[in-house]
């Protein structure tokens, strides 16, 4: 593990930003926009290795496994954000997609130091969630060095879970211990060391291309809708009636009322109102073919 942080593309100066104190307002959101167009094309070149990625996770997933995340300071609570956006977007469970960070929920708010450089921590808290061989464990780290999350990838590959990576370095050591490793190197930051900026955009871009990839290739989404929505509030109530209304030829006030007698079960809606088929006939099918709608329309229109 390089000891000169100097050496990291993340501590890096950027010769772009070399005088950005001394720029106008204008100029300043101009630089930092122009370097963060470069985070796309970054993540772009890492595409293959973020796709071999997703098969890995769905194979584990649709097998009963879990995708957890684990990382230190913003890597660690853009993997905690991720998670917790699954089940009000997917109706999963809350246990399916999980994020760990370094010195626990206290360290979404505020700097727990020294949790980072903890090897045995990160074996702690995965422990404590019961990881098993059938989990797949996603180690966050921009710098590609994080021992916390080193720790926590040994542990998850002693004990036979699958194992991925996300740094935004070449060659980063947490690479060397993951099965599938992505390395989006999106250059120095616009502030040295501000690894919130570019690197966690970065991060936070592959993290949404894993989870709705696996989300979708689980059949949480008809067309492009996502149908596991669940409707805790009006907003989301809202949704889920215009997402049946967009599905059929029904108003949204027929919409609603198809919803209130599926108790807002918006894949059982949609497949009454194309299949004409009952509630449970519909649940029954959706049980065979893996939740996803548009398997059950095909199978059921031959």
């Amino acid at each position: 593990m390089p000891k000169d942080l100097s050496l990291l593309m993340t501590e890096q100066q950027n010769i772009n930003t070399l005088h950005i104190d001394e720029m106008d307002t204008i100029d300043i959101l101009n630089t930092i926009n122009h370097e963060d167009q470069n985070v796309a094309l970054a993540v772009e070149n890492e595409l293959a290795a973020i796709s071999r990625a997703v098969d890995a996770i769905y194979q584990k997933v649709a097998c009963g496994g879990r995708l957890i995340y684990i990382g230190a300071g913003t890597s660690g609570r853009l993997g905690v954000l991720d998670a917790s956006e699954c089940p009000p977007t997917y109706g999963v469970s809350p246990t399916l997609v999980q994020g760990i960070i370094a010195g626990g929920p206290n360290a979404l708010q505020n700097a727990i130091e020294g949790a980072e450089d903890s090897q045995e921590l990160a074996k702690e808290d995965l422990e404590k969630i019961g990881l098993t061989e059938h989990d797949v464990v996603c180690g966050l780290a921009a710098s590609g060095r994080t021992p916390y999350v080193i720790g926590g990838l040994e542990y998850a590959n002693l004990i036979g879970a699958t194992t991925l990576s996300i740094c935004c370095v070449n060659n980063g050591v947490i690479s060397d211990y993951a099965q599938y490793p992505i390395e989006v190197k999106v250059g120095p930051e616009v502030i040295t060391g501000s690894t919130r900026m570019k690197a966690g955009t970065a991060q936070k871009m592959v993290l949404n291309m894993l989870s709705t990839s696996v989300m979708i290739k689980l059949g949480k989404v008809y067309g492009n809708l996502m149908i596991d929505v669940q409707p805790a509030n009006e907003k989301l109530k809202d949704r889920a009636i215009g997402i049946v209304e967009n599905c059929t030829e029904l108003s949204s006030i027929e919409a609603k009322k198809l919803l209130e007698t599926t108790r807002y079960d918006v894949k059982c809606a949609i497949l009454i109102e194309k299949t004409g088929l009952d509630f449970e006939s519909c649940r029954d099918l959706l049980l065979k073919y893996q939740n996803n709608v548009a398997k059950v329309i095909r199978q059921y229109k031959k």
